[in-house]
């Protein structure tokens, strides 16, 4: 499969790249962001895939997350999807939380989202094998992470594919989205309305009936102004009824925005760091 290379920066002793490939999953170009440390000159390094939210690209948690500076201290790489399809002939709404940009991490199944919409399969299947055939990775010791609906894709994956992630985390994750205004709307309109067909995609859903084998990290801000959609409380509930080893913590006075991110980033990268390494 061509990758074309888009960019490439010096950062931190490593090197963050953007590039772009064609799809089978979505039938569109695709364009992602990786950074590799300086260690991957000696040896294959672990990789975390950094999921974002409503609205994003491949972009806003390159330039706004701070994360190499820690990925080059731990010595592990960090990949940036994109959140949906792009294209002038992929279907798109007039509202930021449907279509381009919100692709939830779903391979949808209804018109006129389903020739494109497919970005569990992407993100899940595709990307990983063409970023370990490009890069020094160890495929082996693959962690995920997220923010926003981004944590809602890596958690749900994560307790979907327990064996190919070795760690899981979320940043203020759309936890309960059965139940949301972020999620019934989007999974609606993705899967259709037979309900069943949503449940493999809700975080507290999954805790409830799976959990995760390891432990899990997340974080969520105690002033994030979209409480009411994320609905944290069901997912600590659900990890508390499950005993689901991992900590959930509300930070207080932190919000929904990148700041938060960043100020909680270094955690999470050596979290990851220590089960990966």
């Amino acid at each position: 499969m061509t990758l074309e290379t888009l960019s490439e920066n010096r950062s931190f002793g490593g090197t963050q790249g953007v590039y772009r490939h064609r799809a089978q999953a979505t039938g569109t170009d695709m364009t992602f962001a990786v950074f590799m440390p300086e260690l991957v000159a000696h040896e294959r390094v672990p990789v975390l895939w950094y999921l974002s939210g409503l609205t994003c690209t491949h972009e806003n948690a390159m330039t706004k997350a701070a994360a190499q500076q820690w990925c080059a201290e731990a010595g592990i790489a960090m990949v940036f999807p994109d959140t949906s399809p792009r294209g002038d002939d992929v279907a798109d709404d007039e509202a930021y939380d449907l279509g381009k940009g919100a692709g939830f991490y779903v391979d949808a199944t209804q018109d006129p989202w389903a020739p494109h919409y497919r970005m569990w399969q992407y993100i899940v299947h595709e990307l990983p094998e063409l970023v370990g055939d490009n890069f020094a990775i160890d495929r082996d010791a693959m962690g995920i992470t997220g923010h926003s609906m981004g944590g809602h894709g890596a958690l749900t994956i994560a307790m979907t594919h327990p064996d190919r992630y070795r760690s899981v985390s979320a940043f203020a994750p759309i936890a309960n989205p059965t139940e949301s205004d972020w999620g019934q709307k989007q999974l609606g309109a993705y899967l259709g309305d037979d309900r069943s067909t949503w449940r493999a995609h809700d975080s507290t859903i999954l805790m409830t009936e799976k959990g995760f084998p390891r432990e899990v990290l997340i974080d969520q801000g105690s002033a994030d102004q979209f409480l009411d959609k994320l609905r944290p409380e069901a997912l600590a509930q659900a990890m508390m009824a499950r005993r689901q080893p991992g900590q959930f913590r509300m930070q207080q006075g932190y919000d929904h925005s990148y700041f938060f991110v960043q100020t909680f980033m270094a955690d999470h990268v050596m979290w990851h760091a220590e089960r990966l390494l």
